[in-house]
Formats: C-alpha cells, sequence, structure tokens
C-alpha cells in the first residue's frame, strides 16, 4: 500500500534513503538480519557516483549486506509529467555508474527495459557456468575418445 502512494517528485536522493534504510537505530539488532537491499531505479541518483561509491561501501561494509540494483531505462516519450531530475545522464553512463555502486556493496547489477534485459550480473554469471560446464563436457569426451583408442 505505501509503495502504491507514492508518486513523482523528480529527486532521486539516493543517500537520503540509503541512510534510512541502513543507519536504523535496531532495538533488536538480532532480530532484523537483511542480506540484501534492492534499489529500483529509473535514473541515476542526485549525488556524485564517487560519493555514493564510497559511503554503500562503508555502510554495506560495516554490516553483512549487500547492495542490489535494478535499472529500468524508460522509453523516450513516456510522460513524467514535466518532473526534471536533478541529475541527468544519458542511459549507459547511467548503469556504469550503478554497476560501480554496487561492486563497492559486493551487489548485483540488472538492467533492463519494455525492449528486454541489457545486462544482468546472474544472466551473466550463469552463461559463465554453461561455458565451463561445456568446456569441461569437450574436454571430458576427448578423455574418454582418447582411452577407447589407446585400448
Amino acid at each position: 500500500r505505501w509503495v502504491l502512494s507514492l508518486e513523482c517528485k523528480g529527486s532521486r536522493n539516493f543517500m537520503s534513503a540509503l541512510r534510512r534504510a541502513v543507519e536504523v537505530d535496531f532495538k533488536d539488532k538480532d532480530k532484523h538480519k537483511s542480506q540484501g537491499l534492492y534499489l529500483l531505479t529509473t535514473g541515476i541518483p542526485d549525488q556524485e557516483t564517487h560519493t555514493v561509491s564510497a559511503y554503500v561501501a562503508e555502510a554495506c561494509g560495516g554490516f553483512d549486506l549487500q547492495l542490489h540494483v535494478c535499472l529500468f531505462s524508460v522509453t523516450k516519450g513516456t510522460d513524467s509529467r514535466g518532473v526534471i531530475p536533478a541529475r541527468y545522464t544519458n542511459p549507459r553512463e547511467t548503469a556504469s555508474a550503478f554497476k560501480e555502486i554496487v561492486q563497492a556493496a559486493k551487489g548485483r547489477f540488472h538492467w533492463f527495459g519494455e525492449a528486454g534485459i541489457f545486462e544482468s550480473d546472474d544472466i551473466t554469471s550463469i552463461i559463465s557456468e554453461m561455458e565451463k560446464a561445456k568446456n569441461y563436457s569437450q574436454k571430458c569426451a576427448f578423455l574418454v575418445e582418447s582411452l577407447k583408442q589407446r585400448s
């Protein structure tokens, strides 16, 4: 209900939101074992990337916490009701900035849009594992064939 009540206000004050998420004074810290924060966004934070990266590295390093980012690239011409963000970059620069921030937080980065997935750390990892398995399988087949020829 809370998410549905939110309205666009033209700001991406990432630092304020992150501080609110990680600097809460938990009375019962043992009951709150967050493992990850997920940022769903359509654009770059208002703050400079190096500032955000440094804060994220410190904040997430102090806890056993990872920051994961899902960047959704909005198609041009989408109605934004005339709201102009405090900071603007093109989609490629935005993705690059979030990759830097996510690396500082030891998290995962996902970039998608209406056309599909542009980049995803999870999919990249899966493809890498599949390539390793294929190479291993080929080496095993070569070894088996080699053994058959010897006998």
